[in-house]
């Protein structure tokens, strides 16, 4: 399948991000060593960036992410007992109905649940395909960024995307989040080769990756923007016409040599274009078809719930400076941030093809944030900047680098900046650990113990699932509607309302948490309900369950 042209080696100069017109013998062998070792530094690098995300990786669903995570969780261990039905995923807080809500395609869950017959029901085992494709994609990005801004910038930039605390703690989470990164990434760099080497293997695996990556996680769209980059730059990089658009004086001027050419330059768009037809084909119907189901499934099944439903829309600008604070300071670290500002402006040489791949990247990444406003409330939604910023940074430090001619100089600022970065990062990854959730996980391990495995619970938990993934038990939300965004009761009327019908419905127990024992303060009428039609089976300063009265 030979659908591009090959094109000069010379599109891909190795070395620093700019090219100095004279280069000493010395720096040449300088340079030439340091090429030798990229590699070897980059390996380094993967090993200990894995070993970081293998860190508590059998930790409970207890910590700021436990909410999303219980939930994939849930999914994988329903998929277990209730035969493999890939196609209709489930969740414990339906109360006594199926369950089924509109997901993104649930291969993690899945492979997780298959995993659960040999290896039993363990936390690990859905976090680490988080790992393992994280692990995959960590050369290809190497690789992306040495095609695009040298050797040097890909060390740093690898280093910076490894160890990002963001990446870091999504790194090892059972969430879709990385894993569909991590496939965008693969397709991306696979893409980039197929079009300057023509390897009908790297189109196809290209394709099938980005496939992958918007069935696991549809957010993931917005890599369209950087592949559309390059396959508009390889469409109008046709015979006889310069990178700028502006005819090559070395074509003959003869009407039959320029009627051959725009022969030559017709039937190579063409299948360019049909190149690029099939790729989209190939990466975007799956997506297409699994989606409408997704809907169908909404429409049809109570709690008529789709995963990231309601994220699209505009905030105002103390929202997005919330967002651009949080995302450089403490996902990113201050150091990476200032390092990708520097890149950001660093001019490429005009020899590189594709330097602009990142800064399309982002672009699309901006519009994405804006338009997206209120899902990006969920830090997960930003991990691409990761690799974007990583990138930036990996060129800011080559271009710096060049500077320096003193290796003595080079290799002590190389010291101070690694420092200056895994430090922040150290303390920035930590409270992604810390545990929110713990009264969530207790109560629900105390609620398995004391309740018959058919019995349906009602818990104020803020919409957070993870009691009902350790009590294995099903269950709803209180309220009922609406209480995955806002739990509280608008009045005691409004409570008492709605654990009437769930009662109707078969409930058998009420659980409250910490985070809602002040409930039993600010709404008196519920309290006294509570009291009048329930017994208190357990209380601790951390829950309190209810057995309701048999009506």
């Amino acid at each position: 399948m030979r659908m591009f042209q090959r094109v000069s080696c010379s599109s891909f100069p190795a070395g620093s991000a700019t090219l100095t017109p004279v280069a000493s013998p010395a720096r040449l062998a300088l340079r030439a060593t340091a090429r030798d070792a990229a590699p070897r530094i980059g390996f380094a690098i993967c090993v200990l960036a894995v070993a970081a995300r293998l860190i508590l990786i059998s930790q409970p669903y207890v910590d700021h992410w436990s909410w999303r995570q219980s939930d994939v969780a849930a999914i994988a261990r329903n998929f277990l007992q209730n035969g493999f039905r890939f196609a209709y995923p489930q969740i414990d807080w339906a109360g006594n109905a199926p369950g089924y809500v509109g997901t993104e395609f649930p291969i993690l869950p899945f492979i997780a649940a298959l995993c659960y017959k040999f290896a039993g029901i363990h936390e690990w085992v859905g976090r680490i395909q988080a790992v393992i494709l994280f692990a995959v994609s960590l050369p290809c990005f190497f690789l992306l960024v040495r095609e695009i801004f040298g050797s040097t910038a890909a060390v740093w930039a690898t280093f910076f995307y490894s160890f990002a605390p963001v990446n870091i703690f999504a790194g090892r989470s059972f969430m879709p989040d990385v894993p569909s990164l991590s496939f965008a990434i693969v397709g991306l760099y696979l893409l980039l080769r197929y079009v300057e080497h023509n390897e009908s293997s790297s189109f196809l695996v290209a394709a099938i990756a980005l496939s992958l990556s918007f069935l696991i996680k549809i957010t993931s769209i917005v890599i369209v923007v950087p592949l559309a980059y390059i396959v508009v730059g390889r469409l109008y990089r046709t015979p006889g016409v310069s990178q700028n658009g502006a005819a090559e004086t070395r074509m003959i001027s003869t009407g039959s040599s320029l009627e051959r050419l725009s022969g030559v330059e017709r039937v190579q768009r063409r299948t360019v274009v049909g190149a690029a037809a099939i790729f989209t084909a190939i990466a975007l119907l799956p997506s297409v078809i699994w989606y409408w189901h997704a809907h169908q499934i909404v429409e049809t099944f109570y709690p008529h719930h789709f995963f990231g439903a309601g994220g699209i829309r505009i905030e105002s600008f103390s929202w997005y400076s919330h967002i651009a604070q949080q995302s450089l300071v403490s996902s990113l670290t201050p150091t990476l941030s200032a390092m990708a500002l520097v890149g950001l402006f660093v001019t490429q040489s005009r020899d590189r093809s594709y330097s602009r791949l990142f800064h399309w990247w982002l672009a699309a990444m901006i519009v994405f944030i804006v338009v997206v406003g209120y899902g990006n409330r969920h830090r997960w939604y930003q991990l691409p900047l990761v690799p974007i910023a990583a990138a930036f940074a990996g060129a800011g430090c080559a271009f710096v680098g060049s500077r320096i001619s003193s290796r003595f100089a080079a290799i002590t600022s190389s010291i101070v900046l690694a420092v200056s970065f895994l430090i922040p990062a150290f303390v920035c990854v930590r409270p992604f650990y810390e545990s929110s959730a713990a009264q969530l996980r207790d109560a629900g391990l105390e609620v398995k113990k004391l309740t018959p495995s058919d019995a349906l619970i009602v818990a104020a938990d803020m919409g957070d699932p993870t009691i009902f993934y350790y009590a294995e038990r099903k269950a709803w939300h209180f309220l009922e509607e609406n209480a995955i965004y806002n739990g509280n009761p608008d009045d005691s009327e409004q409570a008492i309302e709605n654990l009437e019908r769930l009662r109707r419905r078969g409930t058998t127990h009420f659980v409250f948490t910490r985070n809602t024992f002040s409930w039993l303060q600010s709404y008196p009428e519920f309290a006294e309900y509570l009291l009048q039609n329930s017994t208190l089976i357990e209380a601790t300063p951390e829950f309190r369950i209810y057995k309701l009265t048999v009506r």
